[in-house]
């Protein structure tokens, strides 16, 4: 299997990153990714390489539809930005990154206004702190963000810990979904045991692949939201390959985020249309590749890193 390093810019920083990078692969089923952040050591990584080979050898599972609601994603920018953003992606569903460091809760009130003015009284708005509040700095931000926002759909990992979310959770009326909880978690089913949760995020990179998080959410038994890692299209293909094959699908997914990236390894990049993307393979595309592959320096770098990530799987 050949990995092809990819190196992407991305024109407003998310979640102080400012350049995607990672590798593509195809395997007997098809074009896969693996994109592990540059902070993952090779432990964490794994799973991510586990689930590039998952989706590049082995067919993914049957598909219950065949368009998948997607939100738009909202990095921490400024109310008109924001706006533009929301308006420019066709969605009906917003979710917008708060509790930005060096940014206060004025900032992420002034960005909610701007969303819920561009979506209208019928659109849908989320956020998504990353586990950046306390437990008291979240259950007074998630009321101030609801009123200004005329209701929030849910907050997604309002504080790090799954102790913190829990404790949040029984002070606020609002819904809280788990990310990092679940996804960087030793057990993900700690979010059930304590009742932390409402609502189950689910990335399929690095949760080890398609079928490993089928499994998951059976277990976990709450309502899924399918996520993106930031991925190109050929990794969002298979984040909406999971979310086709959920028995129920109940919130717009957030896979779309090639908003977030100058460029794409296809010919043609996954872009929502009336706030839908399309369940189906993405093809590599030469041409495509050409403006975003990686120098020599980089691809070396990511070489290395897929050694000794194998070697971890090992």
């Amino acid at each position: 299997m050949q990995f092809r390093t990819y190196s992407i810019a991305m024109p407003t920083p998310f979640r102080g990153i400012t350049r995607r990078e990672g590798m593509v692969v195809e395997g007997a089923a098809g074009w896969a990714e693996f994109s592990p952040f540059l902070d993952y050591n090779p432990v964490e990584s794994a799973p991510w390489l586990a689930a590039a080979i998952d989706s590049a050898e082995r067919g993914w599972p049957a598909s219950l539809r065949d368009h998948v609601a997607v939100n738009c994603t909202v990095p921490a920018v400024d109310p008109d930005e924001a706006a533009r953003i929301v308006r420019a992606s066709g969605c009906g569903t917003a979710k917008i990154k708060v509790a930005e460091k060096g940014q206060t809760l004025a900032d992420d009130i002034a960005r909610i206004e701007a969303v819920r003015d561009a979506l209208g009284p019928r659109g849908k708005v989320r956020v998504d702190a990353n586990g950046g509040w306390s437990v008291d700095e979240a259950v007074i931000a998630i009321a101030a963000l609801e009123s200004s926002a005329n209701g929030l759909e849910y907050v997604e990992q309002p504080c790090a810990s799954v102790e913190d979310l829990a404790a949040v959770r029984r002070r606020v009326d609002v819904l809280i979904a788990a990310d990092e909880s679940i996804r960087r978690a030793a057990d993900p089913m700690r979010v059930v045991a304590l009742e932390a949760a409402d609502i189950a995020v689910l990335k399929v990179a690095p949760l080890g692949g398609v079928h490993a998080c089928l499994q998951i959410a059976e277990q976990i038994g709450l309502p899924v939201v399918v996520s993106s890692a930031v991925e190109t299209s050929i990794g969002l293909a298979a984040g909406l390959a999971l979310a086709a094959a959920l028995p129920e699908l109940p919130y717009a997914c957030g896979l779309a985020t090639t908003s977030l990236l100058d460029g794409d390894v296809v010919a043609s990049p996954l872009v929502p249309v009336d706030g839908y993307l399309p369940v189906g393979r993405q093809v590599f595309d030469e041409v495509a590749y050409d403006t975003v592959a990686a120098d020599a320096e980089t691809d070396a770098r990511w070489q290395q890193r897929l050694q000794d990530v194998k070697a971890v799987l090992a």
